[in-house]
């Protein structure tokens, strides 16, 4: 006898093994449609598989978070897979039932917080029999989540567990630092304490969720064997139980602060490694130097053993196994970071070198070798970005949430290709100063 979960499995292992035209995936184009509530709907329609992957995003992430419950968003996100209240007829369900729900369809949805987003994730097989329990399975943990008192008390206590645990790891230490002095009193540098978890109450949890989860504020991506009309039905029932109306603008978050001047942070640690880290507010995503800068960024740190930070505090010198330097552009500024550990006795040294390497490619931009090397490996490696139907869900998420155009992923080899060493040059000058770098280094004496 076949049931849903013995096809269920084989069906998502032969969509995750599919061998597909990875460029034609960029080129398959993306319908938006409006909702009547205001609620964005992204749409690919790839045919090949019976199966389908959708991601919900709402403007209620940690940047949403209320003066004084910093991680609210995040543990919000966490009791969403808890129980729901009955709702539309179907009947209450608690944590044990929901899961196994889940199982029974052959299906799986979750929710997660970051620092801009709430996003709520579904994968379906499409057969006309599963399909429509899943989404409305879906809509009803959405529209009526439980909160249960008794269950946020038992993880509350194992998410303390777990901060205590965390507040003894120097990476922690460091990264927590650094955060702070980046964003200053912007949400971004915020983070779940021992302290703030004490005052977040499911009350708190109920009205963060009520205030922020509404239709009119969702932008829906779905990805997979559904039609632009049968997707927008999905889409529709998904959002049904949630409030249509009161999407007045939400209250704008301030935008993350210039630093004024260099910070040097040093806090002692007793362990075999330094943990460093040297940054500043980058750019906002929607920035037009997103491309300059990630090929800027490629050829400085993010490229592994070819970039320069590499050459020169690993192979040069050995003064770190591995460095790396990133940007983290979100609706504000988000870091730009060099990382790196070292021994305690090298870290003034690798601090200054990695400072050196920076100074110089600010002032100077890359060669015209180098420039060559990262587009071309930026442009070799673009089909792993979307060399599944999960990756190319969070590309069109990505497109829905910061407004890209609807063919950015087929124009984004060609934006890659035209980026010149002086556009590069220019983009980082633009937003790094090197000489007003956060710099932490959490390991050995004072």
């Amino acid at each position: 006898m076949i049931t849903i979960k013995n096809i269920a499995a084989p069906a998502i292992f032969y969509w995750a093994a599919a061998v597909f035209p990875i460029y034609s995936w960029a080129k398959l184009p993306i319908e938006r449609t409006t909702l009547p509530s205001g609620a964005q709907v992204y749409v690919v329609s790839s045919m090949g598989i019976p199966m389908v992957d959708v991601q919900i995003e709402f403007d209620a992430g940690a940047r949403r978070d209320p003066q004084g419950l910093a991680g609210l968003a995040n543990v919000t996100s966490g009791q969403l897979s808890k129980g729901v209240l009955a709702h539309s007829g179907r009947p209450a369900l608690d944590e044990n039932q929901l899961g196994e729900a889940w199982a029974d369809l052959g299906a799986s949805f979750g929710a997660a917080a970051g620092d801009d987003r709430m996003g709520f994730s579904l994968r379906s097989l499409t057969y006309p029999d599963l399909l429509p329990k899943a989404v409305a399975l879906a809509a009803q943990q959405m529209a009526a989540p439980a909160f249960t008192t008794a269950l946020w008390q038992r993880d509350a206590e194992r998410i303390s567990a777990s901060i205590k645990e965390n507040n003894t790891k120097p990476a922690t230490i460091a990264n927590r630092r650094f955060n702070a002095a980046v964003y200053g009193t912007h949400p971004y540098g915020n983070e779940l304490t021992e302290e703030s978890l004490l005052r977040i109450t499911v009350e708190a949890m109920r009205s963060f969720y009520a205030a922020h989860v509404r239709a009119c504020r969702a932008k829906v991506s779905i990805v997979g064997a559904l039609s632009q009309a049968q997707a927008v039905q999905v889409a529709t029932q998904l959002l049904a139980g949630l409030p249509q109306g009161g999407c007045d603008a939400a209250p704008a978050v301030p935008e993350v602060q210039p630093l004024a001047a260099a910070q040097d942070i040093k806090v002692p640690f007793d362990s075999a490694q330094a943990h460093v880290m040297i940054g500043q507010p980058g750019y906002k995503r929607s920035d037009p130097d997103f491309f300059a800068l990630l090929v800027g960024n490629h050829i400085l740190g993010g490229g592994g053993f070819t970039s320069r930070l590499t050459q020169e505090v690993r192979e040069k010198r050995g003064l770190s196994y591995s460095v790396y330097s990133y940007f983290s552009p979100g609706l504000h500024a988000g870091a730009f970071a060099i990382g790196l550990q070292t021994r305690p006795d090298q870290a003034a040294q690798a601090v200054q070198v990695s400072r050196d390497v920076l100074a110089s490619f600010v002032a100077n931009g890359p060669s015209e070798q180098e420039l060559q090397a990262a587009k071309d490996n930026l442009i070799g490696g673009f089909a792993l970005r979307i060399d599944s139907n999960k990756k190319l869900l969070d590309n069109v998420a990505n497109i829905a949430w910061v407004g890209l155009p609807l063919d950015y992923l087929a124009g984004w080899t060609q934006q890659v290709e035209k980026i010149t060493a002086a556009d590069v040059k220019a983009a980082l000058q633009r937003k790094l100063q090197p000489q007003k770098m956060v710099t932490v280094v959490v390991g050995g004496g004072n």
